[in-house]
Order: structure tokens, then C-alpha cells, then sequence
């Protein structure tokens, strides 16, 4: 029997004897490629599970690169940019530069928000406004105070 099947074989036994699945056990296994600080970005849930198993093939090197951005831009990689370094690591040409332009991305999540209580603002909007228009109506209000401002 070959160390392979003796590992899927362990794999299978845990999965059996706890509520994690053989897959997630064997994400769990490849947490242990990862350097000491990524991992403890894992325990601390700064970095979710599925984007550190991708970071966990990168090389020690390319993962240290990885932390020093996660400083730099106080923001941890998305499993989509986790997905893309791999792919770049896999083809030899992920470089410290390469790692600094995808960790540079502005996400989605990442992205400012300004919220407004619908009960405050809706008091400021004539009536004969529908709420399906109450977007634009704040937008051109926003619009004409600027524009008073600046003139």
C-alpha cells in the first residue's frame, strides 16, 4: 500500500469520525504548508480557508511577499487573487512586482459606501416622488448643492 493511499485512507477515517468532510481535512492538511504569519491570519479569520489553501502552494518566499503586502495594504488577498498568484506561481512568473499589483487591487468589498437612513432622507423628498426615483432625486440634489457651492 503506498503512502498515498495510507494518507486518503487517514483522510477518510477523521472525515468519518468528525463533522469535516474529506475535503476540508485535506484543506486543513495543506494550511500546514503555510508560513507562521499567514497561518495565523487563518486562526485570527483575517484570511478565510479557501484563499490560504491557494496561498499554501505558493513558496516560502512568494508567501513572505504575500504577508509584506497584507502590511503594506492593510487588506488580505480575495480567493479570486489568491486563485490568480498560484496561476502565476504555477507558470513560474509570480515575481515580488506581480504580487504587489494583484494584492494593489481595489475588491469590490473594499469599496466606499454611503449609506443613507431611508427615514431621514425620505423626509427631505417631496411626495409626488416615487421611491423607484428616490436615487436620482438625491443625486441631482447632490449635484445642485454642489454646484452652488462652487459658483
Amino acid at each position: 500500500m503506498g503512502h498515498n493511499s495510507i494518507v486518503g485512507k487517514s483522510r477518510e477515517i477523521l472525515a468519518s469520525e468528525s463533522q469535516d468532510s474529506n475535503t476540508q481535512i485535506q484543506r486543513y492538511v495543506r494550511l500546514t504548508n503555510l508560513v507562521p504569519e499567514l497561518l495565523e491570519f487563518v486562526d485570527e479569520g483575517r484570511i478565510k480557508m479557501c484563499p490560504a489553501v491557494e496561498l499554501s502552494y505558493l513558496d516560502e518566499d512568494c508567501q513572505r511577499d504575500v504577508v509584506d503586502e497584507i502590511d503594506l495594504n492593510d487588506a488580505t488577498p480575495s480567493h479570486d487573487q489568491t486563485i490568480r498568484m498560484r496561476k502565476l506561481f504555477n507558470e513560474d512568473n509570480l515575481t515580488t512586482e506581480a504580487i504587489h499589483a494583484v494584492m494593489s487591487e481595489e475588491k469590490p468589498n473594499q469599496k466606499e459606501k454611503i449609506v443613507l437612513r431611508g427615514d431621514r432622507v425620505r423626509q427631505l423628498i417631496p411626495k409626488n416622488i416615487p421611491v423607484s426615483q428616490t436615487e436620482d432625486f438625491v443625486y441631482k440634489a447632490l449635484e445642485h448643492y454642489n454646484k452652488f457651492f462652487n459658483d
